[in-house]
């Protein structure tokens, strides 16, 4: 696994999209700030360029470098969530506008996902995460369900087995500026 993430970093540094498992689904990422990356990812998935991204954390310092106040219900979501829960938070900051949608929510999943964890670690900022298919089409749930059409466009493929028992997209969230809860994918 060190091989992987080490070779993930490098891509990730030099602007690329990386092909990787997350602890749900097989996912597409690259750095938040690079935008030239994220411009790459909308053009593979063939995604309207309005749509938000999912990013993912691995502690609260990240969390926090990302949303400029966390309410304080979303400490309790993510200690009580008994499977992968993204959270739709009001205020992001620090990350590239194409990420967030006109009213500056970011949706941040907290990850304990041994790769996605130490890929986090390594690349010292969250990861963009979003499925690896074209927009409109499923989600894959395996690696053997991705098309050869996203394949060939990515910088790198992330040699790993599936290593979700999972193997469907996370909860979703919306948590609005007075903390009141939306849930938008169950």
């Amino acid at each position: 696994m060190i091989d992987q993430i080490n070779k993930a970093t490098e891509v990730i540094k030099a602007g690329g999209v990386i092909l990787y498992p997350t602890d749900t689904i097989w996912g597409l990422g690259c750095d938040p700030n690079n935008e030239s990356a994220i411009q790459k990812i909308i053009e593979i998935k063939n995604r309207p360029a309005n749509k938000s991204f999912i990013m993912l954390v691995n502690s609260e310092r990240l969390l926090n470098r990302y949303v400029k106040e966390i309410p304080e219900v979303c400490y309790d979501l993510i200690d009580y969530a008994d499977k992968p829960l993204t959270i739709i938070y009001p205020n992001g900051q620090s990350l590239s506008p194409l990420l967030m949608p006109d009213d500056k929510s970011i949706g941040i999943r907290m990850v304990s996902d041994p790769f996605c964890s130490k890929l986090i670690d390594k690349i010292k900022c969250g990861l963009v995460s979003t499925s690896a298919n074209i927009s409109g089409q499923e989600s894959p749930k395996t690696f053997k369900d991705i098309s050869n059409e996203i394949l060939q466009k990515v910088d790198y493929v992330v040699d790993l087995p599936d290593n979700s028992a999972n193997n469907k997209p996370s909860q979703i969230i919306k948590i609005g500026a007075n903390s009141e809860v939306t849930i938008i994918r169950k």
